[in-house]
């Protein structure tokens, strides 16, 4: 999990500047229709990007603002952890699931959204990896 978070952090940092903000600016508006398709509060989003919530209200309207290499990765993983959902589950389920206790590992009687906020990013690409494992993509 390190090595491709180590990946991860190198194929982004190798972008240019502009394209960095560009990215980061879709990121952000993914990310936010993706907390309101899930029904995260406040507090859940800006603890699952990694952003104060006066930063995550920010965000939802449209500043991008300044960010770093950690939340870009984290959008990125939730987006793909999304699709992969999507993919894998009707529309209804894959929006709920996130929020669905899960006694299967790595969530042990968690749901997936608080096993990412307390793990962070190697959580959240842990997380996207087991969706993609269950789609037989990993």
């Amino acid at each position: 999990m390190a090595k491709r978070v180590r990946e991860m952090r190198v194929a982004f940092q190798q972008r240019g500047e502009d394209s960095d903000d560009r990215a980061f600016a879709v990121a952000a508006k993914a990310a936010g229709r993706i907390a309101a398709a899930w029904g995260l509060t406040n507090a859940e989003a800006a603890a699952l990007f990694g952003v104060s919530e006066r930063t995550w209200s920010r965000l939802k309207a449209g500043g991008a603002g300044r960010h770093d290499m950690d939340q870009l990765m984290r959008m990125s993983g939730i987006v793909g952890l999304y699709k992969g959902l999507h993919l894998y589950f009707s529309d209804a389920l894959a929006n709920r699931w996130p929020k669905l206790t899960n006694s299967g590992a790595p969530f042990l009687n968690r749901t997936p959204v608080d096993y990412m906020k307390a793990g962070g990013l190697p959580a959240i690409l842990e997380t996207r990896g087991y969706v993609d494992a269950l789609r037989g993509g990993a």
